[in-house]
């Protein structure tokens, strides 16, 4: 069994485990902690092919020590990505459980049984996923000194709005109502909710269970608000370790799991991707690791695109290259953390608008003004007229 640490992270996909790396070299780098002098293969034994080597781990701060949790979906392709960056933050001297708390009606209750003294010891916990219902409720258990939020994408935004309103957490898709045994669960738990949320509110005294410090570590635009603390993440951690990537003379296209969420309709989305490919040449499609093989199907063939299923996040597989000159995205996370992780390449990134004809009957009514933020904040981006990609007809 291991032992307790005083930094306890937990992730529920890969973008949320590279951002916890990302989190502890940045606090490593402020609070200049000697070099670890670890041997440059370890850096490089990830770069992909045609990169070039990036900077010797030896040249960079140590990682602050964190333990990591790793509490992984059901999906194939988010298990797989999550056991790949396992392996990286073990190279960083991370220590990283494997904790299964779904599958099963008693794997959460095992799950929490598990990890509750550990969470009661730890003096700073990490959390990927505000929204997760499990994350919150282990936050109930939570006496940490500092509580700290790292991206799991464009819902850090939303989370941000949200504690700032004093409204209850909801993701920005989801849309109200349901049925009737869903309303009774929401109802059941509701003081769970209530819970998580304050826990995110710092506390400038010494109050039990309660966070004294809350940081968001981020690459959103957001605003932080109530005594909570903001740092950039600028994924100096990534830029360090990997690439410059070789750059290719083809465009390539990020895709999006909007259909799969019910935001977007599947055949508005074949005719975005279809009128991009044509219009800029794109010929790799980097899939979302939520995306369904059928829909992916239906765009290699509709298209002629080669379909990507990276085994890394997105930040990382660019970086390692190769990759093209340009990449196109719609709204979606890769349009913030991209021109970041890529900067001082030459790689133009640039975002296709999505047109609300685009959006389903059961889209929830925030979807429309959320997207178009997202858009509208980017930094370093090409902005794409929304004509580019027609809707159906």
């Amino acid at each position: 069994m291991s032992t307790s640490a005083s930094t306890l992270a937990f992730v529920e996909s890969p973008v949320q485990l590279l951002n916890v790396l990302e989190w502890a070299h940045a606090r490593a780098a402020a609070a200049g902690r000697p070099l670890d002098g670890v041997p440059s293969q370890r850096g490089r034994r990830a770069a992909g092919p045609g990169a070039e080597p990036g900077p010797s781990p030896a040249d960079t701060p140590a990682p602050v020590p964190v333990r990591i949790v790793v509490l992984p979906p059901t999906d194939p392709m988010s298990r797989g990505q999550l056991r790949r960056m396992a392996e990286l933050a073990r190279d960083e001297g991370c220590e990283v459980q494997w904790q299964e708390a779904r599958g099963s009606r008693l794997a959460p209750l095992k799950a929490l049984a598990a990890l509750a003294r550990d969470v009661r010891a730890a003096r700073t916990v990490v959390v990927g996923d505000p929204f997760s219902r499990y994350v919150q409720l282990l936050l109930t258990l939570v006496r940490a000194e500092e509580l700290v939020v790292v991206d799991d994408g464009t819902a850090t935004m939303e989370f941000v709005a949200q504690t700032a309103r004093g409204e209850r957490l909801v993701r920005w898709h989801r849309v109200g109502g349901g049925t009737l045994p869903g309303r009774v669960r929401e109802l059941a738990y509701a003081p769970v909710s209530s819970a998580a949320r304050r826990r995110f509110a710092p506390d400038r005294g010494a109050g039990a269970g309660k966070a004294r410090r809350v940081e968001v570590f981020t690459s959103m635009p957001v605003v932080p608000h109530g005594g909570m603390t903001l740092r950039t993440n600028e994924f100096a951690w990534t830029r360090a370790r990997f690439g410059p990537p070789r750059l290719t003379k083809g465009t390539d296209l990020v895709g999006t799991s909007l259909v799969e969420t019910g935001i977007v309709d599947p055949d508005r989305y074949l005719d975005a991707v279809r009128s991009l490919t044509l219009e800029h040449g794109a010929t790799r499609y980097f899939a979302h690791r939520r995306e369904s093989p059928e829909k992916l199907r239906a765009l290699s063939r509709e298209t002629g695109l080669e379909i990507v299923r990276p085994d890394l996040p997105l930040e990382l597989t660019a970086r390692r290259g190769p990759v093209g000159r340009t990449i196109l995205s719609f709204p979606s996370t890769v349009v913030h953390t991209l021109p970041y992780a890529l900067t001082g390449t030459g790689v133009t990134v640039a975002v296709c608008d999505v047109d609300p004809a685009w959006l389903t009957g059961s889209a929830s009514p925030r979807a429309r003004s959320f997207l178009a933020g997202v858009t509208d904040t980017a930094r370093d981006v090409h902005r794409l007229p929304a004509q580019v990609a027609p809707t159906a007809g």
